[in-house]
C-alpha cells in the first residue's frame, strides 16, 4: 500500500505544481504578458472612454500585453502615479508631463521615469456658463464661484495659471470639482462656472447642454500672450466651432495637447506594440470618441514635452517619421 501510495505521489507532484504555476499568474493575464494599467481621466472626460477602447485594442492585438484603464484624478495625478510605479502608462497634458519632467511648479521633484509614447489632440480650455449667465468674460468672473477642476489634476492647474493671467484668480471662490460634478453643480446653481479642460466636445459638457442652454467663455489675445510671457508656452489659441453645444458662434479659447505617457521601466517590445496598435487601429479607436479622429501619425511628435521611449523611437523609426534628436534618450 505505501509504494502504490508514493508511486501516485510521484506522477501527481509534478502536476500539482504546474497547477499550482497556473494558479499564480491568474489574474495578471497569460505567462509572458506585461501588465500595463492606463491612468485615464474622470468618466465624464474624453480620457477615460479613450483609454478603455484603448487597452481593450491593446488586448485584442498583443500577444505581450493584459491591459486595463483605470479612472483617476487625470494629469498630474497620472504623472505621480507612473513615478509610483502604481500604473505603467497615463494620458497627461503636455504641459503637465513637461513640469514633471524638470520639477516645477507642481512637482517638488522631477519624475525621471516619465516618457512619452505620442501627442494625441489638443485639450480645449473650456470656462462654461449656463446662456443666461451675467458671466461675458474672464474678467466678469471676479467674485464669482468656479469649479476650477479636480483635486491634484492638470485642469485645476490650467484654470489658476488662465485666471491669473485675466486678473480674477485671487477673487473668486474655488471648488475643485471633476468634470461631472461640476457640471452638475452649474445645473443646480451651485457654481457660476465651470472650466473643463478636454478634448471638445466633452460628453459631461453635452450632457448638459441637452437640458440647459450653454456659452463657452472667449479667452482673448491679452491673456493667451500673458500666459506665455509667464512660463506658459504650451497654450495655443484653439477654436470651438460654432454649433458645437448648441451655440450659434465660434469661440476663440486656448488649448494644451492630451499625451499618451509611459513609465520608462516597460519593455521595448511592449511599447512599440502599443505604439504600433495606436495608429494601426485608429479607425476602431475613433469608435470611442471624435477626438481620435484628430489623432494622426503625422502629428504625433507635434508639442512632445518628453524624451521618447525606446519602443516608441523605434515604431517611428520603422514606419519612416523622424524622431528629433532632442526626443531621443
Amino acid at each position: 500500500m505505501r509504494i502504490a501510495i508514493r508511486s501516485t505521489l510521484r506522477h501527481l507532484l509534478p502536476a500539482l505544481a504546474v497547477a499550482s504555476l497556473l494558479a499564480g499568474t491568474a489574474g495578471c493575464g497569460m505567462i509572458g504578458e506585461t501588465d500595463v494599467a492606463i491612468f485615464t481621466g474622470g468618466t465624464a472626460g474624453v480620457y477615460f472612454p479613450l483609454g478603455s477602447k484603448y487597452a481593450e485594442l491593446l488586448n485584442t492585438y498583443s500577444d505581450n500585453i493584459e491591459a486595463r484603464a483605470i479612472t483617476s484624478g487625470a494629469s498630474i495625478t497620472n504623472a505621480e502615479a507612473i513615478s509610483r510605479g502604481d500604473c505603467e502608462a497615463g494620458f497627461i497634458q503636455n504641459d503637465i508631463s513637461f513640469y514633471a519632467s524638470k520639477g516645477m511648479n507642481m512637482f517638488d521633484e522631477a519624475i525621471p521615469e516619465l516618457q512619452g509614447i505620442a501627442c494625441l489632440y489638443p485639450e480645449t480650455m473650456q470656462f462654461v456658463v449656463k446662456a443666461d449667465s451675467p458671466i461675458m468674460s474672464l474678467q466678469d468672473m471676479a467674485g464669482k464661484a468656479v469649479a476650477v477642476g479636480a483635486p491634484g489634476s492638470g485642469t485645476a492647474a490650467a484654470c489658476e495659471q488662465i485666471l491669473t493671467a485675466a486678473g480674477v484668480w485671487d477673487t473668486i471662490t474655488s471648488y475643485h470639482l471633476n468634470f461631472a460634478v461640476a457640471v452638475s453643480a452649474l445645473k443646480l446653481g451651485e457654481v457660476d462656472a465651470g472650466f473643463v479642460v478636454a478634448g471638445a466636445p466633452t460628453p459631461a459638457i453635452e450632457e448638459l447642454a441637452a437640458s440647459d442652454d450653454v456659452r463657452i467663455i472667449d479667452i482673448p489675445d491679452s491673456v493667451l500672450s500673458q500666459l506665455v510671457a509667464s512660463g506658459y508656452p504650451f497654450y495655443i489659441r484653439q477654436v470651438i466651432p460654432a454649433g458645437t453645444y448648441g451655440v450659434d458662434a465660434q469661440c476663440a479659447t486656448a488649448a494644451v495637447q492630451a499625451m499618451l505617457c509611459v513609465r520608462s521601466s516597460v519593455p521595448e517590445d511592449v511599447v512599440y506594440d502599443m505604439t504600433k496598435i495606436l495608429f494601426t487601429r485608429l479607425d476602431e479607436l475613433r469608435s470611442a470618441h471624435a477626438k481620435a479622429s484628430e489623432i494622426t501619425l503625422e502629428a504625433a511628435l507635434v508639442g512632445m514635452s518628453l524624451v521618447l521611449h525606446p519602443g516608441a523611437v523605434k515604431y517611428y523609426q520603422e514606419v519612416g517619421v523622424s524622431v528629433p534628436a532632442a526626443l531621443l534618450s
